[in-house]
């Protein structure tokens, strides 16, 4: 966002401020110092598009360097956070396949991708029907089917993975595999190449050594580049959720694997919640991420968001949200209001 703009936004609000609370106003001092807010989109409720956030915020690079280093979207509802969430998607393929002809994505399973499969089933205002992988709506009375909306997406270009999965079968309904393929993949033409999965014919350890060997052939052939910053794999976007106790991919709060720092990728044998044994990307791969999109949305998430998003943080008692910092990146929260229920309490 520009100085003007951001001054402008500055002024709208202190003028709507004589009038009715703003959102900032809604969101502890803890939170607002902890961002470092600055009013990204605020407009009013009645004249509001529903993939605008009621609320927004972003904090600036260190050492005054202009790209935010962390953002807090708030929608209305889940449904349009999901949308949001695609155009952002959508944005980052294109900057990615213009750049370098490769958008590489890792992704998480549960709540995440249950949230949005709800895109390969919706119909725009004119009844027309698209399935996809996160298709962006970019405006409701235009058509998805039509140029250049559909060429929007250049699938041939993208390469998918799993930032954890469950050592199981591909076909188990606990596989974030068949999650993924049954809800997205399968409902656009991606090469079957470059959809990287799992071997669920070897131990959880065996597979998580493989999917590393796998990475490292793919940033040799220059697929996957490395991060100049940390020198572990750097993925274009990782679309990661959060458990309501704070876990993020198949880290969880004081298991031993959330200090793995020489490992790509590791396993785990006795997960919180079953499946037990999973394999999981390692936070030194995690956190050298270009952009991660943090999708939490549901009042059983407040706590743990409450947690996160204050700034009464201790070494000792980090959740595994709390450990996500990119080192050269953007992290971007997408929540909704009852994820962020605990914030507007003051």
């Amino acid at each position: 966002m520009s100085t003007s703009a951001a001054a402008a936004s500055s002024t709208s609000l202190s003028s709507a401020s004589r009038r009715r609370s703003s959102p900032a106003s809604r969101v502890p001092a803890t939170i607002r110092r902890s961002l470092t807010p600055q009013i990204l989109s605020s407009p009013s409720s009645s004249s509001r598009s529903p993939l605008v956030p009621v609320y927004a915020t972003s904090s600036p690079a260190a050492a005054g360097g202009a790209t935010s280093r962390k953002k807090l979207l708030i929608f209305d509802a889940e449904e349009y956070l999901a949308e949001s969430l695609a155009k952002y998607t959508v944005r980052l393929s294109e900057k990615s396949t213009a750049e370098r002809g490769a958008f590489t994505v890792a992704l998480s399973g549960g709540s995440l991708i249950k949230a949005l499969r709800f895109l390969s089933l919706h119909k725009t205002a004119s009844s027309l029907f698209l399935s996809g992988i996160w298709i962006i709506i970019f405006g409701f009375r235009r058509k998805l089917a039509e140029p250049p909306y559909l060429e929007a997406v250049d699938w041939s270009k993208w390469h998918v993975f799993w930032a954890d999965e469950r050592v199981v079968l591909k076909d188990h309904a606990d596989s974030n595999y068949k999650l993924a393929m049954d809800g997205l993949l399968s409902k656009v033409p991606i090469p079957a190449s470059q959809i990287y999965a799992i071997n669920d014919a070897l131990s959880a350890e065996g597979a998580a050594d493989d999917y590393e060997t796998c990475l490292k052939q793919l940033v040799t052939n220059g697929v996957i580049t490395m991060s100049q910053a940390t020198g572990f794999p750097k993925f274009d976007l990782m679309l990661l959720g959060m458990g309501p106790d704070g876990h993020v991919a198949s880290l969880f709060p004081g298991h031993p694997v959330v200090n793995e720092n020489q490992k790509w990728v590791s396993y785990i044998k006795d997960s919180p919640k079953p499946p037990p044994e999973r394999i999981t990307f390692t936070f030194p791969v995690v956190n050298s991420s270009a952009q991660i999109a943090l999708v939490v949305t549901g009042a059983g998430k407040a706590g743990a968001v409450h947690k996160a998003l204050t700034n009464k943080q201790s070494s000792s008692d980090l959740l595994p949200v709390e450990m996500v910092s990119l080192q050269d990146g953007v992290l971007t929260w997408f929540t909704d209001k009852p994820a962020v229920s605990m914030l507007s309490r003051i």
